[in-house]
């Protein structure tokens, strides 16, 4: 991938070979950006990983700095009414399949009850494709809209691992104070180590290194607490 000229020059002002502790990595994010809008910072977490295993969970970051999701709720006519009262911006069942199938995709998330499943996983070459497929392992695929939508409504994002082995997540905006933006990367990093496979062999996590949209990644330290 060819950089331009102020990436370039950004990558210059600093050792690309040292480790920094959080606060210093997220102080040299923000020294390093030079868009000029509010750009996002995220972690990127390597993996040690053989090509058998996965990673794929949910979190909550302790500190929210995206606008409230538009959840969309897959279930039958007797649990629209507690979507709705949950939080659902779009409730249905067969009318939001068609809708879906043909096109429509003007949500965040969606949410299935499990005795809708076998019709909306239909939608997988739609859904799949966007991330946006109702997984057990997620929660979202339950009974208890009302749980799964106060957690969704609390900024529960999922995580995974790609083909690589890498998980990228965004944990904030240059605006953000340090110590929010620590403590958002601390509350990923704890996650992802609770995902290890327990077959998974020597050092899980091998590498951490954050960055905002346009700069280059900084490799930081996190330490257990």
């Amino acid at each position: 991938m060819k950089h331009g000229k102020k990436y370039r020059d950004a990558v210059k002002k600093y050792d690309r070979a040292v480790i920094f502790d959080l606060q210093s990595a997220f102080d040299l994010v923000k020294s390093l950006a030079y868009a000029k809008f509010d750009e996002t910072i995220d972690i990127s977490i390597k993996l040690n990983l053989k090509k058998s295993q996965s990673v794929r969970d949910t979190v909550i970051l302790p500190n929210q700095f995206k606008a409230e999701k538009r959840i969309l709720v897959f279930c039958k006519p007797e649990k629209e009414a507690e979507a709705k009262d949950a939080g659902a911006v779009f409730v249905g069942s067969d009318d939001l399949i068609t809708k879906v199938k043909d096109g429509w995709l003007d949500f965040d998330v969606a949410v299935a009850t499990p005795d809708m499943m076998r019709d909306v996983g239909k939608l997988g070459m739609v859904l799949g494709r966007r991330g946006l497929m109702p997984n057990p392992k997620t929660g979202t695929v339950t009974f208890d809209l009302k749980g799964a939508l106060s957690e969704l409504r609390k900024g529960r994002t999922e995580f995974r691992a790609d083909k690589t082995g890498v998980v990228h997540l965004a944990i904030g905006k240059l605006s953000m104070d340090n110590a929010k933006l620590v403590a958002n990367a601390k509350a990923v990093v704890v996650e992802v180590k609770r995902k290890k496979p327990t077959d998974a062999k020597g050092d899980f996590i091998t590498s951490v290194s954050v960055a905002s949209t346009m700069g280059p990644g900084i490799w930081a330290a996190v330490k257990d607490e």
